[in-house]
C-alpha cells in the first residue's frame, strides 16, 4: 500500500456539524475502499482563497494523511468531484526515503604538533640587552 496526502478545500458556507459530517464521511468512504486513515488535520482552518472559486472568496482547509491502495485514490477524486461543498482537492503520493548513495568513510584529522620554541636570533638578541 502506497501513503497519500489528500487535501481538501471545503465550502464555508456549510455549518460546523455539516462540516464535520462531511469530513467523517470521506473518512468513511477511504475506510470502504481498503484504505486506512492515518490522521485528519483540521489545524489549518479557514483561509483566504488566492482566487475566488465558484464566487467563494474562502474556503476550510482539511489534510488527511492515509495509507491505501493504488487504484484508491481515483476512486475518492471521483467522489470528490461530485461533492458541491468541495471547492477543490488535491491527491499526492507521499515518496518514501531511500538512499542508495553510501556514507563516507570518516576521516580523520591529522594531529598538529606543539610548536618548538626557536632560540633567540642574534639581531634580537642585542635589542633585548639595551
Amino acid at each position: 500500500m502506497n501513503r497519500y496526502e489528500l487535501t481538501y478545500i471545503i465550502d464555508t458556507g456549510l455549518e460546523e456539524t455539516a462540516r464535520k459530517e462531511l469530513i467523517e464521511k470521506i473518512s468513511q468512504l477511504i475506510a470502504a475502499n481498503g484504505g486506512e486513515v492515518e490522521k485528519i488535520d483540521e489545524t489549518w482552518g479557514k483561509r483566504r482563497l488566492a482566487y475566488a472559486i465558484n464566487y467563494k472568496t474562502e474556503g476550510w482547509y482539511v489534510l488527511v494523511t492515509l495509507k491505501a491502495p493504488a487504484a484508491l485514490p481515483r476512486e475518492i477524486e471521483r467522489n470528490l468531484g461530485n461533492m458541491e461543498a468541495i471547492l477543490r482537492y488535491l491527491f499526492v503520493r507521499l515518496e518514501e526515503k531511500r538512499s542508495n548513495v553510501k556514507p563516507r568513510p570518516v576521516r580523520v584529522a591529522p594531529v598538529a604538533e606543539a610548536p618548538v620554541e626557536a632560540a633567540p636570533d642574534a639581531e634580537t638578541a642585542p635589542a633585548q640587552a639595551e
